[in-house]
């Protein structure tokens, strides 16, 4: 449950900035990146680590641009995905690209659902979790080092979903105020809260550093106790939607997908920052 703000003390201040967060980031790390395909995705740190120097990096993500950004720049050695789309393009052209040229081969596809219990797992400090997704399909064949269990209750064969630990893990959200509080206003929370408990370290840009006051308790979606770092960056999702403050900009959208024919990804990345840092 969220820590109403009153309760916290008036001098705790998550703010950082970009640099910062970069700082704390390390080639060969596992990174975990929030929003869902094209869709409330942290575009404005996702490009300050494609300017970066790292490399080796793991992603963990319901992959959109994120993903196709930094496969495209060579940073990514593994990847951990249920998919990797642009909603209205979908496969993501830039991982398609990476897929067919062998230039990412280390990679760990799963079912959604089986992604969603290994992040849980990572939060709530176990192994693994078991489920029934990934059941009867050929997932189990392409990760051969899943196995499965038995329920010792019914006999029920189920799959033992490892937990996916997490070193940092970025996410955007509506509003998060100083404190760590984060608020997510839109229709579908997706799956950040996860992200942001099975981090060793989290950090959230936000469009807004002020609580909508009027929002149901249910669009408290982050805690503050699973925050390391607050970034006010207003536009940070990129052309990614982010109701209600606004929609996927298709128009950039298609731009981009566009780069992986044309080879423009660079320029593209040159003019478009995503977000207006405050």
């Amino acid at each position: 449950m969220t820590v109403p703000p009153s309760l916290v003390p008036a001098d705790f201040d998550l703010t950082v900035d970009i640099a910062h967060v970069m700082s704390r980031l390390r080639s060969g790390m596992t990174i975990g990146i929030g929003g869902w395909g094209s869709r409330r995705k942290p575009l404005a740190l996702v490009h300050a680590i494609a300017e970066s120097d790292l490399t080796d990096l793991t992603l963990v993500s319901f992959g959109g641009p994120d993903v196709g950004i930094l496969c495209a720049k060579g940073k990514v050695k593994k990847l951990v995905f249920g998919f990797v789309s642009l909603d209205k393009v979908p496969l993501e052209p830039h991982f398609r690209k990476a897929r067919q040229s062998g230039a990412l081969s280390d990679v760990m596809e799963l079912d959604e659902g089986m992604l969603v219990q290994g992040l849980r797992a990572a939060g709530w400090g176990l192994p693994f979790l078991p489920t029934r997704a990934g059941l009867g399909s050929g997932v189990l064949d392409t990760n051969p080092e899943l196995e499965t269990i038995r329920c010792p209750y019914s006999n029920t064969e189920l799959v033992a979903m490892p937990a996916l630990h997490l070193d940092v893990a970025l996410v955007h959200l509506n509003r998060c105020d100083r404190h760590g509080n984060g608020q997510s206003l839109g229709p579908d929370p997706y799956f950040d809260d996860l992200f942001c408990a099975a981090a060793r370290e989290t950090f959230v840009s936000t469009e807004s550093l002020e609580l909508d006051p009027d929002a149901p308790t249910s669009t408290h979606l982050v805690d503050r106790s699973t925050v390391t770092g607050v970034v006010h960056i207003p536009g940070g999702a990129g052309f990614t939607q982010c109701l209600p403050d606004y929609d996927r900009d298709m128009g950039h959208l298609l731009e981009y997908a566009a780069t992986a024919k044309n080879g423009q990804l660079d320029a593209f990345l040159a003019d478009h920052r995503f977000g207006r840092p405050a």
